[in-house]
């Protein structure tokens, strides 16, 4: 109800406003053409300050009212630096909008044509253009700067202990694979992948690494501990969206990118946190890669570490799935420590 009676009043002003005009111009016909002038700038004088209030408490009552609820809190210890980062921005260039359309309004209703009033132009002034110049060229090089700051810390090198995750996206949906017990990922080559023997990512089984690599349908992380994610794309360029942490990166063919962060809260304190009992952490696609991207979407659980290890030792193996009919070795692979872990190689 209240919705209808916002759009009802929304269309009363609305109509107002073309009847004012309408009535200008039957003022205009009667009065002359200089006197109907005058007065639709009054008019419009008069409507602009209204504009500018009304726009102004619009703004104040939007930001208090969506303040804190599109994504709520940070949940990773690095993103708390991002959202600093935007409220600075929001700070600065919200003050300077509030400034330029006070003064853009205010000037358009005090200076309107009124008899004898002759308009000055200024065709140039040094000192004005260097203010107007240097002044934002300072306060957008402070802003890049910090901005750079926490992007050469997100695309670092991870801490020793950091969980290592790869994510990988393809058309329409993401692939995800973790280490197993030797803590080290498989080699691969997109020359072996074959989606029917069930090798999506195309695991090189030469590879005693790989034995023990395992591909879960979500994301598990360890709330508290740090996690590199190492990204790619089977196909076209997908983007690895993380709102919830306040983290993005692009997943690209044959080019690994990396980022990490330290998650700070696991799934079910975020559901106390919000009070939605159906809350979960997304990975969502945000590069638009087809007609079916809008479905492109996983699902990350942030739990303890006994219940990621829980998890964990439930895991089968993509090699023993794959290879159903072979034997799957006693123990996990003793680790090769001449093998790096990368996304796609060649042979």
């Amino acid at each position: 109800m209240s919705g209808f009676l916002a759009v009802l009043v929304v269309v009363l002003i609305f109509i107002v406003i073309f009847q004012i005009a309408k009535a200008s111009e039957y003022v205009s016909v009667l009065k002359g053409e200089k006197k109907a002038r005058e007065q639709s700038n009054r008019i419009n004088g008069f409507l602009l300050i209204a504009f500018l209030v009304l726009g102004l408490i619009g703004v104040y009552y939007c930001n208090d009212l969506l303040k804190g609820k599109i994504l709520g809190e940070s949940a990773s210890v690095q993103g708390e630096g991002v959202d600093t980062l935007i409220y600075v921005t929001l700070a600065i260039t919200g003050i300077v909008f509030v400034i330029t359309q006070i003064l853009l309004f205010w000037f358009a209703f005090k200076y309107q044509e009124k008899e004898g009033r002759k308009a000055f132009y200024f065709p140039h002034n040094n000192k004005l253009e260097v203010i107007w110049t240097v002044i934002p060229a300072i306060a957008l090089t402070v802003l890049v700067a910090f901005g750079l700051k926490h992007w050469f810390q997100l695309t670092s090198d991870a801490p020793k202990d950091a969980q290592v995750v790869e994510v990988t996206g393809k058309q329409f949906n993401w692939i995800f694979r973790y280490p197993g017990k030797d803590g080290q990922l498989g080699r691969r080559d997109f020359k072996d992948i074959d989606p029917g023997a069930g090798n999506e990512l195309g695991m090189d089984w030469n590879d005693p690494l790989n034995k023990d690599d395992f591909m879960p349908t979500e994301v598990h992380l360890v709330v508290g501990k740090p996690v590199k994610f190492i990204i790619g794309s089977r196909d076209v360029i997908h983007d690895v969206g993380l709102p919830h942490f306040r983290m993005k990166m692009d997943a690209v063919p044959g080019i690994p990118t990396t980022l990490w962060f330290t998650p700070k809260y696991t799934t079910k304190q975020m559901k106390e946190k919000t009070g939605n009992a159906d809350f979960t952490y997304e990975i969502s696609c945000d590069q638009m890669c087809g007609s079916g991207h809008y479905s492109m979407r996983g699902v990350i659980v942030v739990e303890t570490q006994e219940e990621f290890d829980a998890w964990a030792a439930k895991q089968k193996s993509t090699y023993s799935l794959t290879h159903a009919d072979t034997a799957a070795p006693a123990g996990a692979p003793k680790a090769d420590s001449t093998q790096k872990v990368v996304a796609a190689v060649t042979k």
